[in-house]
Parts: structure tokens; sequence; C-alpha cells
């Protein structure tokens, strides 16, 4: 009897996911999967359009200016908000109502996370620091993993894996979405102007403001928002950080005898438009590489390239492993009862899947430089199609084993 509490005391790396945290955690499971499922489709007409005898058209609808920016520029900065949106919505919800909120149930993926930026990067950088025409710049490339193509992966081979594998896939990129948009913020923001600043600061104030009064109209929050993404970009700042700037800001608990609070029912409405629309839009602009034999063979020789492959494929699978391992080793974190470190390794390898924002960090780490911005995007779609791949094969072997 003695030894009872002491069990029950200890901390659990991935706890059970119950209530309505976890009806939470299906419903954006299920809008998940369809976004990643869309976000794979325009890859592939992209690299099928790229490398067709159309290839023409689609670099001069990409290039084509419509308005202020080209038509690439508004997926990558414009589109690419909404999702990052989201982000910060989920972010919040995290550290409000979430795991994120109980540090005994955040260290595990929280380190796993941070570990799984790092060595990516570490690798990319001795890679290239090492070559005689390396370019470190590009470090950031292998950090991020795509969260929307990962779980579709999870989706088709693991519907009987437990929950709280999917719960800490979903925990995991969040704070890998956190991280991204850092390094974004912080290393990605050229031509600094401190007004255009001050003013989507001011704007972002008035959201939180209105948020704070249980203001609900959108004919307030819509011209807020579009005036707060220009006013970033014009700040220098990438403008996909005013989307992260006002999730952040959104409320996620409910008033007493408010269903459901302003977060979830924004989220609800937009994460159709972000899955269905935003990201694939994205995708379609970004992921289309023409891969002439010429740059299959320079890709082979090119340090950026076998930097961003060996940090997606070694780097992410043993930053996450590593880190969730030694977390649960050396604290009194244990694995949920219901998993095994196989099962935790397979998803590390999913994390491996570096797409939408690897792409975009790709195109701001060499601007000025198309060449390598293909040769860079082209190393990100190989290694994401390739962690993908060994994932699936990996998470199959286990779902047989729980179906069993």
């Amino acid at each position: 009897m003695s030894e009872h509490p002491r069990i029950r005391q200890r901390k659990r790396a991935f706890p059970r996911i119950l209530g309505r945290e976890r009806a939470f955690l299906a419903e954006t499971l299920r809008a998940e999967t369809t976004g990643g499922l869309l976000l794979l489709g325009a890859a592939v007409i992209a690299l099928v359009w790229a490398n067709s005898p159309w290839q023409d058209a689609y670099h001069h609808l990409r290039d084509a200016r419509l308005g202020p920016l080209t038509v690439e520029a508004w997926a990558s900065d414009g589109a690419l908000a909404l999702f990052f949106y989201l982000a910060g919505v989920e972010l919040k919800r995290e550290l409000v109502v979430g795991t994120l909120s109980k540090l005994t149930e955040a260290v595990v993926p929280v380190v796993a996370a941070v570990a799984g930026m790092v060595l990516p990067a570490i690798i990319y950088l001795i890679t290239n620091l090492i070559a005689k025409d390396g370019k470190p710049n590009g470090w950031a490339v292998p950090t991020a993993t795509d969260i929307a193509f990962a779980l579709a992966v999870l989706a088709i081979v693991g519907s009987s894996l437990p929950s709280a594998l999917r719960a800490f896939l979903l925990t995991l990129a969040v704070v890998d979405d956190f991280g991204a948009i850092l390094v974004i913020a912080v290393f990605f923001s050229h031509g600094f102007h401190l007004l255009w600043l001050l003013a989507a600061i001011a704007l972002i104030a008035v959201w939180y403001l209105l948020q704070r009064r249980r203001v609900r109209t959108p004919f307030l929050y819509v011209p807020i928002a579009l005036a707060t993404w220009w006013c970033m970009h014009e700040s220098g700042i990438h403008a996909t950080i005013a989307g992260v700037a006002l999730g952040l800001v959104t409320r996620v608990v409910a008033d007493p005898g408010e269903e459901h609070a302003p977060a979830e029912r924004i989220e609800h409405r937009l994460r159709p438009w972000s899955a269905g629309v935003a990201v694939p839009v994205f995708a379609l602009f970004a992921a289309g590489v023409t891969l002439s034999g010429t740059a299959v063979r320079q890709m082979l020789t090119d340090p950026v390239a076998i930097g961003v492959v060996a940090g997606l494929l070694v780097g992410k699978s043993v930053g996450v492993f590593g880190g969730s391992w030694l977390t649960a080793r050396f604290t009194r974190a244990e694995l949920n009862s219901d998993l095994a470190w196989r099962d935790v390794a397979a998803v590390s390898v999913l994390a491996g899947i570096g797409f939408t924002v690897a792409l975009l960090i790709a195109q701001l780490a060499f601007e000025g430089d198309p060449a390598q911005v293909e040769r860079a995007k082209a190393a990100v779609l190989v290694a994401s199609v390739l962690a993908a791949l060994i994932a699936a094969l990996l998470l199959a072997r286990r779902n047989r084993a729980y179906a069993d």
C-alpha cells in the first residue's frame, strides 16, 4: 500500500486526452487530414505542371504581378497568414487550457520539438561549413515540420494507434510552429520600418480590446486583420507574423453561459479555408520545381540539398526521439502505458516531413538566388517524401500490432 500513492503521482510523458479536449483533438485531426491530402494534391499538380511542356505558363503565372505583389508573394505572404493565424490560436489554446498549460505534461513534447529543430540546424550547418561552396544561411530550412502532411499520413496508416500518440504529434507541431514563427520573425525580416510596425501593434491592440469587450461582429475584425497584415508587410517583418499575433490575442476561454469561445468559433469557420484553399494555393506556387537531369545531378553534390535532406531525415527523427527519451529518462515523467517507444520512434520519423513552412523558409533564406531556391525546395520535397514513406512503413507495422 505504501507504494501505490507514489506510483499514482508519477508524471505521464504522453497523457490520455479525455472529454472536451479529446473531442476538440478529433475535430482538429479530421480537418488537418483533409488539408494534408489537398496539400499533397496541390504539390503534385505543381511538380507535374512545372515539368510539363506547359512549364512556361506555370512560371509566368507564378511571377505575374497582381497589384503590389506577385502571385507567388500573395500565396506565401497572404494566403499563409491565415494558416499562421490558426497556428497562433492553437498555440494560445494549448498554453491556456491545453497540454502546454500543465508543465508536467508539456515538458516532453516541448523538449522533443526544440531538439527536433536544433539538431537538423546543426547537421545542416556542419554540412555547409565544411563544404567549399556551402551556404550556412539556409540553416533554418530543415527545422520545420508540416503538421497537415504528417497528420494525413498518420490517419491513413495509423487508424488503430492510441490517441495519445496523435496528441503528442499535435502538441509537438504547435511548439514547432511557434519555433518557426520566431525564426522567421528574427532572422528573415528585412528593411525594418518602425512606424509601420507601431501601426501594426496598435491594430493588434484594438483587436485585443474588442475581444476583451466581447465584440463579435466580423465587420470590424476583417478590416482590422487586413490592415494589420499590410502594416506588418510594410514594416519589413514577414507578413505572416501578423496572423500569429492576432491569433495570440484572440480569446480562447468561453464565458459562463457562452457555448463556444471566439477562438473555437473563428477556427471552425476559417480552418476549411486554411486547409482547403490557403495552404494548397501556397503549395501550388511553391512546390513547382523543375527537375531536369542537370538539376538532379546538381542536387546530389549541392551541400544545401544534402544538408536539408540529412537535417529532415536524420536530424528530425533523432532529435524528436532523443529529446523525448532523455526527458523521460532523466525526469519523473513516464511513457503512457498505452504506448511503446517504438511508436514514438515512428512518429519521430514522421516529423521529418517538412513541407509548407520549410518551403517558405527556403524562399526567404535564398532570396535573390532563384537556382538555389529551386534546389533547396527540391531537397525539401525529396526529404518529405522519404520521411513519409519510411514513417508509413513503421506506423503500419505498429498499427497491425495494435489491431491484433
